[in-house]
């Protein structure tokens, strides 16, 4: 079988051309029936991690946001599944912002166990390794360097790191709540990754994602040392369908944590 970690790498830095180059060359909105924005670079980042999702592991089913946008939603009842975003992030992106992402996810049981986050745009990847996580380095396209990365023990101060584009008052008042004494504002699911590296303790979220969304960084947060909980401190799951609350895979709020040590 082809190595997975290998194929999600190739994938992305293949997609995270194709996305740099719209970047750099003019972005044409359009919008989806949900109102969300999309450009041509999440259709072409998709349809070229499509393709090598498919060629090296056909038996895979995989759940991508534009094709589930455009009615193709694969049969998901086995155990495995990826899941993919091609560009997250999309109003940072359309913003010339540089805090989109391309992410893909392997899920089993209802875990995402493997994963890879990839900001073209600052030239830097966070991927789940056989015993751990790394980041990457990219220049050119191409890996320059890794580093093992790990979640940090809480100390005295806690540190956030929120969304950018979706901050909520809910969010505001849970950072409250837990004695939260700085924060940072990121766009994407890069927030998942600056706790996995440590540069923060927790990201709430408190308002609505899907699971393509958030698949790939909480893969990289747990292979780290971390863990996203909901809201009732159960631990997250994927492949959420046929929901009385909402549409197939999309979340309830969550909290991604370093580490829940002494935090009562």
């Amino acid at each position: 079988m082809a190595d997975m970690n290998q194929v999600f790498l190739d994938a992305a830095l293949e997609a995270g051309d194709a996305i740099m180059t719209v970047y750099e060359n003019g972005i044409e909105v359009s919008y989806k029936d949900d109102a969300s924005p999309v450009t041509v670079a999440d259709e072409k980042a998709e349809e070229i991690i499509l393709c090598h999702l498919n060629k090296a592991f056909p038996d895979i089913p995989v759940v991508a946001e534009e094709s589930v946008a455009a009615g193709r939603v694969p049969d998901i009842s086995g155990s495995s599944f990826f899941l993919v975003d091609p560009l997250d992030g999309t109003k940072e992106f359309i913003n010339k912002r540089e805090d989109f992402t391309v992410n893909i996810a392997l899920i089993e049981d209802g875990a995402p166990v493997a994963g890879i986050v990839y900001a073209p745009a600052k030239g830097v990847a966070y991927r789940t390794t056989q015993g751990g996580a790394e980041k990457l380095d990219v220049s050119d396209g191409k890996v320059a360097g890794s580093a093992a990365i790990a979640c940090r023990t809480k100390g005295k101060e806690l540190v956030a790191v929120a969304s950018r584009s979706h901050n909520s008052p809910e969010t505001e008042a849970f950072m409250q709540e837990i004695g939260v004494t700085d924060f940072t504002s990121v766009g994407s699911s890069l927030k998942f990754c600056i706790v996995a590296e440590g540069l923060a303790d927790v990201y709430p979220r408190f308002g609505r994602t899907m699971e393509w969304d958030t698949a790939a960084g909480d893969a990289v947060l747990r292979a780290a040392g971390g863990m996203t909980y909901r809201t009732d401190n159960a631990i997250f799951v994927y492949g959420k369908i046929n929901q009385d609350s909402d549409s197939d895979f999309a979340n309830p709020f969550f909290v991604g944590w370093g580490s829940k040590t002494d935090l009562n």
